[in-house]
């Protein structure tokens, strides 16, 4: 998962950097406001983590300017203030954290927001590939795709940890379930179904000995 550090500080967002890096997170940094959100506009991120006091314009404007592009946000700022908290919280951030804080804390706050995004996301757009989990629906090319359950449910998993290696076992895990009792040519065979429906034979990849790994474009 990729996300975006906006801190004017750069020995700040060195550490930040390094500790996301402990997460296995990709990060890329940003040190003042108007490239923000031009970055959060534009770009692909799945988490912001957002400093209070920046130049140009203050975190508060940033996270009303960039509202609609819905990517989860978590203040870091040295403002201890509850009036502060309690404004951000309103504005729609995810998460307020106060500086200092310890590297452990900072892991998990990004993971309870990362888990409780993914469960309220309903619509995923890779490439010219629109998946609606909600309506359970999958188009491509503004044509509408069939896929059975199961498939339908094994793309909407890599579609939530693009980059990420599976394995078999956890699909077989997350899709069918631990009383599953299976043995794995059934996660491929329902592999081979989602590359041809969707065309997806050069980015719906297999990782030898490991699993698959669906590469982000």
């Amino acid at each position: 998962m990729k996300i975006l550090i906006v801190e004017d500080d750069a020995h700040i967002a060195k550490m930040i950097e390094a500790t996301l890096l402990m997460g296995n997170y990709e990060s890329e940094i940003c040190h003042c406001g108007e490239e923000a959100v031009h970055l959060i506009l534009e770009g692909d991120y799945d988490l912001i983590l957002l400093d209070v006091m920046l130049p140009e314009i203050d975190g508060f404007e940033i996270v009303q300017r960039v509202q609609k592009k819905g990517t989860p946000i978590i203040f870091l700022t040295a403002l201890q203030d509850v009036a502060d908290k309690v404004k951000g919280l309103r504005l729609g951030a995810e998460d307020y954290i106060v500086k200092p804080f310890e590297a452990i804390e900072l892991l998990a706050r990004i993971e309870v927001v990362l888990r409780r995004y993914h469960k309220s996301k309903t619509k995923y757009e890779y490439a010219s590939i629109i998946v609606d989990s909600k309506q359970h629906t999958v188009y491509k090319n503004g044509q509408r795709i069939s896929l059975t359950p199961k498939e339908f449910q094994v793309l909407l998993f890599f579609l939530q940890n693009i980059d990420i290696v599976i394995t078999r076992d956890r699909l077989l895990s997350e899709v069918w379930g631990y009383e599953f009792e299976g043995e794995t040519r059934t996660v491929d065979m329902h592999i081979q179904q989602i590359r041809r429906k969707l065309d997806l034979y050069d980015d719906l990849i297999t990782i030898p000995k490991l699993g698959y790994r669906l590469e982000s474009r």
